[in-house]
């Protein structure tokens, strides 16, 4: 039997514990990911989609369960201790890359992330190469800009970058948390073709939270719903591809005993 890549197991997270205002964003959730997998991730606000992703990423620590990682249990680990493991792109394409450095420095830092660096120059000319043979890739001219600064270039440029950025080391996960929300219909399009080429030509495992319904059923060979922090749905296969939003939609209602109010998940839609 193949050894899962990533294997979550009970994990919970509870938020003011104690309080009138306490939220369970996480209730013992159970998730594993086969080497390759693209899994998608559904819900409405507050389902615990980005604190499932923080977990992973180091940046949440979980009140319960366990986190394992290619054999590595990363529960409780550092952030930087996971740098070499995970590959993350947030939200807000500012968050993924250095403003004030170029497009080319911002590679290199992330071909150097979790390696000792030491005293040498970041971009060398065979590196310079490399970055603008895999920006070609992208399509959108940056290869004639390695020197730019990236704080210049629009937002869907920049999250084409941070792609870039987030699988240059070889990382063993890649997680992307509502990558293109913050981008207008054609460039989120544009970008969400390059994740697919980028996933698919890397053989990436790849967890990716949307609030797109069409984005989670066009994309990824997995889906997983959520609701009130716990998944009460998956689909994969032939079920996953016969999936339709009004179907997804009937699904959250049935599993969830809610109706689905979430106004950036059905206009999205």
């Amino acid at each position: 039997m193949t050894q899962p890549m990533l294997t979550l197991q009970d994990v919970g997270k509870t938020y003011l514990v104690g309080t009138l205002n306490e939220v369970r964003a996480l209730d013992r959730i159970s998730l594993t990911l086969a080497a390759g997998d693209f899994v998608t991730v559904i819900g409405s606000n507050g389902a615990g989609k980005s604190t499932l992703l923080n977990a992973i990423a180091g940046l949440v620590v979980p009140d319960a369960g366990r986190i394992v990682l290619d054999d590595q249990d990363i529960t409780t680990a550092p952030v930087h201790r996971r740098a070499t493991l995970i590959g993350r792109i947030a939200q807000d394409p500012t968050d993924s890359t250095c403003a004030s450095m170029s497009i080319a420095e911002n590679l290199a830092m992330a071909a150097s992330r979790g390696r000792p660096r030491g005293l040498r120059r970041a971009v060398t000319i065979t590196r310079a190469a490399d970055f603008a043979a895999r920006l070609t890739t992208v399509g959108l001219g940056l290869e004639q800009r390695l020197h730019t600064r990236i704080g210049t270039l629009s937002g869907g440029q920049r999250q084409a970058v941070a792609l870039l950025m987030a699988a240059i080391a070889g990382p063993h996960l890649l997680l992307l948390d509502e990558h293109l929300a913050n981008l207008d219909p054609r460039t989120a399009g544009v970008v969400m073709t390059l994740t697919g080429q980028l996933v698919a030509g890397s053989g990436l495992t790849t967890l990716m939270v949307t609030h797109n319904m069409a984005q989670a059923i066009t994309w990824g060979n997995r889906l997983v719903m959520m609701h009130a922090g716990r998944i009460i749905y998956e689909a994969s296969g032939t079920e996953k591809a016969a999936l339709t939003v009004e179907a997804l939609v009937s699904r959250f209602h049935t599993a969830s005993g809610a109706d689905l109010v979430d106004d950036r998940v059905l206009l999205a839609s």
